[in-house]
């Protein structure tokens, strides 16, 4: 049996090939890094607002898109997405049972128009309306909105009074919170849109809260008094004036009545005359007949007497019954 004996010969690597592995894996790594950065997604419920050395450049739709590699940035605010912030409370935990923190009366306590003092709690919804405006011309968006939200609310309570903010006015208030922080939004070009402003609690403050009960339930039963005596006027004044409209008719129906019935007689009377003048004896003769029809059926017992009888008690038979 041959004992074949064979030898390895480990030569070192040389100073050139390392470097050349060395540069190898340099290239690698950058090709992997521009390949991973020269795209990127954008979600369904946002927009891709692309910036080339830090200038804005265009914006883009939701889906998969190609930018230059360490030359473009791409920023993506939630178009889509409804945001919501608080005033004069804070909700620690939303659901079924919601749990609220600590209220903060710096934000709620205000100054009605009627000199009085109440806690307004209110919410608004807002969207990214204008990405671009968004991402340049604002700094702390959060700020601006929370800034303008508590100055508009000032300035529609303040010119109203408690009452109204209570329950009387509450929807115009509404509205005219979202219309006019709208207006501000706008001036600023910050590209928010308001969705809606929601008045949520609002309470006097606890020092006066029992004395405000008390006029709340007095205005209450003057409110219930007012309206239990415009419904018994809503009974009898339209009974009434239907009674008498119903007199007035009755009034003129006879009066119609009376008028036609005299103004026929007249004629009647004229045509008779007429009749008359034209022949006595007939004329006289048919009125006595006519006279006769209308006298004689009223009468019970008639009796007839010719001119040739010289006595009527014969006739009449007074002894009989």
């Amino acid at each position: 049996m041959d004992n074949d004996v064979r030898y390895i010969r480990i030569v070192p690597p040389q100073p050139g090939d390392l470097m050349r592995y060395a540069w190898i894996g340099i290239v690698a790594v950058i090709v992997i890094i521009l390949g991973f950065s020269s795209y990127y997604a954008v979600p369904t419920d946002s927009k891709g607002v692309v910036q080339r050395f830090g200038k804005f450049n265009r914006i883009t739709d939701p889906g998969l898109h190609f930018k230059l590699p360490l030359i473009e940035t791409v920023s993506k605010p939630q178009v889509e997405r409804i945001f919501k912030d608080e005033f004069g409370y804070r909700t620690l935990q939303a659901g079924v049972q919601s749990k609220y923190g600590r209220k903060n009366t710096d934000e709620s306590l205000m100054l009605c128009g009627d000199l009085s003092v109440a806690q307004v709690e209110w919410v608004i919804q807002y969207q990214i309306g204008d990405p671009k405006l968004f991402l340049f011309n604002v700094r702390n968006p959060g700020k601006l909105i929370r800034d303008v939200s508590e100055s508009v609310m000032r300035t529609a309570v303040g010119d109203s009074s408690v009452d109204e903010v209570l329950s009387l006015r509450r929807n115009p208030i509404e509205g005219e919170v979202a219309q006019k922080m709208q207006e501000v939004l706008n001036k600023y070009e910050s590209g928010i849109r308001i969705i809606a402003v929601k008045l949520q609690d609002v309470n006097p403050p606890d020092e006066v809260k029992s004395a405000f009960n008390d006029v709340n339930v007095a205005q209450q039963d003057k409110e219930r008094a007012v309206n239990q005596a415009r419904e018994e006027y809503n009974k009898v004044i339209p009974r009434a004036k239907g009674e008498a409209q119903q007199k007035i008719k009755q009034a003129e129906a006879y009066a119609v009545d009376r008028i036609n019935t005299a103004q026929g007689d007249a004629s009647r009377f004229n045509q008779i005359y007429t009749e008359y003048k034209q022949s006595k004896d007939v004329t006289r003769r048919r009125m006595y007949l006519e006279s006769l029809g209308k006298v004689l059926p009223r009468i019970q017992k008639k009796y007839i007497v010719d001119e040739s009888v010289k006595g009527l008690l014969p006739v009449m038979q007074i002894g009989e019954k």
